[in-house]
């Protein structure tokens, strides 16, 4: 059937909806109003994709218009070392494993200043949860990129981390949080959500902080004027209806600190883990999560079609679904690719907007913070130190 709205009567005509139970969550979407839990199950549970593609994708456009963001960014993950032995992890490993690494503060250093050269203008860093690491090394870690890629955004360390480097050093979280933002970071990434429920994360990630504990240490980042994205791990043991809950307590939080600036759904992938049993998410299953995430998270301004993880071609087609981002270059990505992900680990700038161009979409390289990039003004790259002395700790 063709949907008919009275207020937006010639975008409404474009609508055909097969899912009758869509109709009433079309009017909402149309008129603007919010969705509720029963809406978000109904969404997940039908089969009309096509449906909530567009009603996604409307939402996108009255917000972006025909743009799409992407960022010139850098991956560093300073160890897999890890006490948390997650069933849903194939990066982290004990300190005696094969593989396990720990990089020296100067061989971080460099990979950022090859970041630099190459462009990039955030540094995303997130890693184990190393046993012996004291926290004044992440401190020096921040105060060292600081100090050498000055105008490069740190954003670094997901809630889980902030709670480990709390407990470590003996701080509250807020002390925690502002010794950090005092050593540089800038923004906080929005790994380790998973899924909220407690049921879930008993199984999938029994050792991690618990879902209100990562919304608690949120919600104090916010307070102290650090910004972080919020992601949601989809694809293993979780219900629908836990989907949902997870995304409407990430829309409640919102609602109270607006420190959220993206949300980015995140594929399971279990080759490798405790769950390797488990098949991995279609196609269908990650366009559906990104049209039912913005349709469902109003106070989010963007959300992001993470390629490294959805595969380009799929990202490209989310761009129509809901997404307004496609992340950014990436360029050295360890976790997932630990779990079996087959894309590439890098991705330039030019490819990104090839890849923008051909969905149809207007590319934009943005910051962190979503502010258009000019290459014009940005600060000269560091000079390549010959004399480097890189090392492992091991």
């Amino acid at each position: 059937m063709t949907h008919q709205n009275s207020g937006t009567a010639s975008r409404a005509a474009e609508l055909v909806i097969d899912d009758a139970r869509l109709m009433p969550i079309a009017d909402k979407v149309l008129a603007g109003e919010r969705l509720n839990f029963d809406d978000g199950i109904t969404l997940y549970r039908s089969a009309d994709l096509l449906a909530a593609g567009w009603l996604a994708n409307y939402v996108r456009e009255q917000r972006h218009g025909n743009v799409c963001f992407f960022n010139v960014n850098r991956h560093i993950n300073p160890t897999n070392v890890c006490v948390a032995h997650c069933k849903l992890c194939a990066f982290g490993r004990s300190p005696e494993a094969p593989g396990a690494y720990t990089y020296a503060l100067e061989e971080i250093w460099q990979r950022a200043e090859e970041g630099v050269r190459e462009g990039a203008t955030e540094f995303h860093m997130v890693g184990g949860l190393h046993p012996d690491l004291p926290f004044e090394y992440f401190l020096e870690v921040m105060r060292g990129l600081k100090k050498r890629c000055p105008g490069v955004h740190l954003k670094a360390f997901t809630m889980v981390e902030i709670g480990y480097f709390a407990r470590i050093a003996k701080l509250s979280i807020r002390d925690t949080l502002l010794a950090l933002k005092d050593a540089g970071v800038d923004s906080l990434p929005g790994g380790g959500a998973e899924i909220f429920d407690p049921r879930v994360r008993k199984v999938i990630c029994d050792h991690k902080t618990s879902g209100q504990q990562w919304l608690n240490i949120a919600r104090t980042a916010h307070e102290v004027g650090l910004r972080s994205n919020a992601t949601m791990l989809y694809g293993h043991i979780e219900t629908e209806e836990e989907r949902v809950a997870h995304l409407l307590a990430l829309r409640e939080l919102q609602d109270e600190t607006h420190g959220f600036v993206a949300f980015i759904p995140l594929a399971f992938h279990p080759e490798n883990t405790g769950l390797a049993h488990l098949p991995k998410p279609t196609g269908f299953a990650d366009l559906k999560t990104i049209a039912v995430s913005r349709l469902l998270l109003d106070n989010f301004e963007h959300i992001k079609a993470y390629w490294i993880m959805l595969t380009p071609r799929i990202a490209q087609i989310a761009l129509r679904f809901g997404a307004d981002d496609l992340d950014g270059t990436v360029v050295e990505e360890k976790i997932y690719h630990d779990a079996g992900a087959t894309t590439e680990q890098f991705t330039s700038r030019a490819q990104l907007e090839r890849l923008i161009r051909a969905a149809g979409r207007v590319p934009v390289e943005r910051d962190t913070l979503y502010r258009p990039v000019d290459r014009s003004k940005m600060p000269p790259s560091p000079a390549r130190r010959s004399d480097a002395t890189l090392s492992i700790i091991v």
